[in-house]
């Protein structure tokens, strides 16, 4: 099986007083409609932070500060298997703009179950509540 390694970011946002994460639905692909943390694919080269920063510039339009390090998911989707790295950012520069997502929701902890998470992304869930 396939091995497909990515980055994905928990954006959090304190600025209101409460802690916020941001998730985006899924546009595209076999996992249409899905809830995920945003990100995507390390290119040759590319640390993980490195990656993610391009990413979320690529997919989100902002400028990222990528923090610390939250958890390695390994799961076994159908057609391959997926290594996600997952890092805790904060947006530094720039508004958020949906170029390859069809929605996005800012969550608090309290909200983080209440939406139809991609697999993988459920462990990262789970590894957000740990902290």
């Amino acid at each position: 099986m396939k091995t497909i390694e990515v980055v994905a970011g928990v954006i959090c946002d304190e600025s209101a007083g409460t802690k916020k994460f941001f998730a985006t639905q899924r546009g595209y692909g076999d996992q249409k409609g899905g809830w995920e943390f945003p990100g995507g694919k390390m290119e040759p080269g590319e640390t993980p932070e490195q990656a993610l920063a391009r990413e979320l510039k690529e997919e989100l339009a902002v400028d990222v500060e990528v923090g610390q390090f939250i958890t390695t998911v390994e799961y076994d989707y159908p057609k391959f298997h997926l290594t996600m790295h997952c890092y805790f950012c904060s947006i530094v520069n720039g508004s958020v703009t949906l170029l390859e997502h069809q929605a996005s929701r800012w969550l608090g902890p309290q909200e983080l179950h209440g939406l139809d998470w991609l697999p993988a992304d459920v462990d990262v869930v789970s590894a957000i509540e740990a902290f």
